[in-house]
């Protein structure tokens, strides 16, 4: 199958998962914003996806994504060695036209996973399984149940934590990177890097990247300040 038997599918799979699961961020993004302004609306919009059929299917959705995404990026790194050959360990000048995020993508990819399992485990964990393992006639305690659709509350107690502020904060920086490269080289995968359109992509892209990571930096931010606020009116 071309898409998975040459480079150049491999290349537009790597393409069209990307720029779905930036999507995806997006939609993230501005729900998370909703934090900022009201617990209580953030609380409702948690309580409107929580296990519903459709939420679920998403999130088979975008776990399906992630794992394409994730196999053909080891795919097409496996390939780009194995195509250099003893090539790649005589270069010993990098060359100033190649981006830093292009040089290091493999491994701002393995933060960005890393920051996922991390994230999954503060929220999803505790917010949509127990749901599912309680639909599924599983035991799961009062309490736990209870919170499961309060995201606020489970914003507030990770992010007073300063250690989980720094690891995420990692996270970002990271994300960003990669997101900065990886959107408009997917665009001139999809072949739209005509002269005038490649510099306009990487433009959009950085502009586009950095919306995304400084809203989701915030809510990080303010929460964690609001713990300490809390912390020294508690003193």
């Amino acid at each position: 199958m071309w898409l998975s038997n040459s480079s150049v599918g491999r290349k537009v799979v790597m393409s069209v998962t990307g720029i779905a699961l930036v999507l995806f961020l997006t939609f993230h993004m501005a729900m998370n914003l909703v934090a900022l302004v009201s617990a209580d609306g953030y609380n409702m919009v948690c309580a409107f996806l929580g296990a519903n059929w459709y939420a679920l299917v998403g999130t088979l959705g975008l776990a399906a994504l992630f794992v394409i995404h994730i196999i053909y990026a080891f795919w097409l790194t496996v390939q780009n060695r194995n195509a250099r050959g003893s090539e790649r360990y005589a270069v010993v000048e990098k060359p100033k036209s190649v981006e830093w995020a292009s040089q290091n993508m493999l491994v701002l990819g393995i933060i960005v996973i890393v920051g996922l399992g991390l994230h999954l485990a503060n929220f999803w964990a505790k917010m949509m399984l127990p749901e599912v393992v309680h639909n599924m006639g599983g035991h799961v305690d009062t309490l736990t149940l209870v919170n499961a659709s309060n995201g606020a509350l489970h914003i507030q107690n990770t992010f007073s934590c300063p250690v989980f502020v720094v690891l995420y904060l990692i996270w970002l920086a990271a994300l960003w990177f990669h997101l900065t490269h990886g959107f408009w080289s997917s665009m001139q995968s999809l072949g739209w890097n005509n002269k005038v359109w490649i510099n306009r992509w990487k433009c959009i892209s950085n502009i586009y990247s950095t919306i995304i990571v400084v809203c989701f930096a915030a809510v990080v931010v303010v929460f964690f300040l609001k713990s300490l606020m809390c912390c020294g009116a508690c003193c």
